[in-house]
């Protein structure tokens, strides 16, 4: 007998109750349980993870996380030393490959994001200092985050103090929705619903977690 899932909530294959947003799909299931709210401080997965959220500006998140390893094949797995050193031959390269989404803007703002990223590793010594600098605090949560809200949610007043910040050091595609999409996927807010399988255990990995510095 099929259990009554609240709303927002979605009953698994394996019989779990978790968010409803990657409704079922594998790969999209797997993501929402391992990568998706778990904290994250390492600089190239922070690096890769605001770049594609760019991308996936105007697309489905789907669309991108199946194009990932393209993704990674394509801008040197977002070495941001290397991407850095992109010039006009790897611009024209990258808009004939058909594995990634060929927007030459979005290509070129990863190219200069790469630049961005490492004046400010050298400011700050790390990125994930820097975007860890900006977890928010609980009253700075919005102060109900229901079913409802979370469907509706896009942005908040720390990614947008985030995306004033990023543009005016020179960054592009980091709107603020874009960087609330980053903060949910790289743990900086658990956005994961009351009564979702992974709400508890982010927020004890979010506990055990050593905030960068």
């Amino acid at each position: 007998m099929t259990q009554t899932v609240p709303d927002g909530l979605i009953e698994g294959p394996d019989g779990q109750i978790r968010c409803w947003w990657h409704d079922n799909k594998d790969d999209y299931l797997l993501y929402h349980d391992t990568e998706w709210g778990w904290p994250v401080d390492e600089d190239r997965r922070l690096f890769e993870k605001i770049c594609l959220e760019g991308f996936q500006s105007g697309l489905s998140w789907l669309t991108i996380l199946r194009k990932r390893e393209n993704f990674r094949a394509a801008f040197a797995n977002f070495e941001m030393n290397t991407v850095a050193q992109f010039g006009e031959e790897d611009v024209a390269r990258l808009l004939q490959d058909v594995g990634i989404v060929r927007h030459q803007g979005k290509i070129r703002s990863t190219i200069n994001n790469a630049k961005r990223a490492l004046e400010m590793q050298a400011e700050f010594g790390t990125l994930a200092a820097y975007f860890w600098s900006y977890e928010p605090t609980p009253d700075q949560r919005p102060k109900i985050l229901d079913h409802a809200t979370a469907r509706t949610l896009g942005k908040t007043d720390v990614s947008i103090a985030i995306s004033k910040d990023l543009k005016k050091r020179g960054w592009s595609f980091v709107g603020p929705t874009t960087v609330y999409a980053f903060m949910q996927a790289m743990g900086l807010v658990n956005d994961h619903l009351e009564g979702c399988i992974c709400r508890a255990k982010i927020e004890k990995a979010r506990d055990a977690f050593k905030r960068p510095v």
